[in-house]
């Protein structure tokens, strides 16, 4: 079997936008946003806005400040999982995408979840496999200040590091 064929049965692709695909498993139904075009370091791939705004946070929510958690717009944007080796953020402060290195046609985009969340709704084991992989994912509170330099982090998570524990 070719690998074109390997890759259909293994996944179900559906454009979301003109730069991106939501692929999903059909063993597990595990969904992931990938690119379809090629992106920079710092070039923004897309705006973001609130479809719905919560005090609390849930799996789907992003955390924009300490007391706001939003449900993304555009919703396919839910789909960005975690790593420990990210390849985009989420900036609140200025509601877009970033690349933060370059990514290629086809790869997953991923974000560090405690970048923009201090304590999350649901802790999970991470499986991103790279090199530096944290494990358990809580949030930024969980994390060593000295693990949390090393990632680009939203400014809402950034000043309540400053105010120390």
């Amino acid at each position: 079997m070719d690998d074109l064929v390997k890759n259909y049965i293994a996944e179900k692709k559906l454009n979301v936008a003109s730069w991106a695909e939501l692929r999903e498993c059909r063993k597990t139904g595990s969904k992931s946003l990938h690119t379809t075009v090629e992106f920079m370091p710092g070039q923004v791939i897309c705006k973001f806005g609130a479809k719905k705004s919560l005090d609390r946070p849930n799996y789907l929510t992003v955390q924009i400040d300490d007391c706001q958690h939003i449900m993304l717009d555009p919703e396919f944007l839910q789909y960005l999982n975690h790593s420990c080796a990210p390849n985009v953020f989420f900036a609140p402060s200025d509601r877009v995408v970033r690349a933060i290195t370059k990514i290629k046609i086809g790869e997953e985009m991923t974000f560090f979840y405690p970048s923009t969340e201090w304590s999350m709704d649901r802790e999970f084991d991470c499986i991103c496999q790279s090199k530096d992989c944290l494990g358990t994912i809580r949030g930024a509170a969980y994390l060593a200040l000295d693990i949390l330099t090393k990632y680009k982090l939203a400014e809402h998570i950034q000043q309540r590091l400053a105010k120390g524990p």
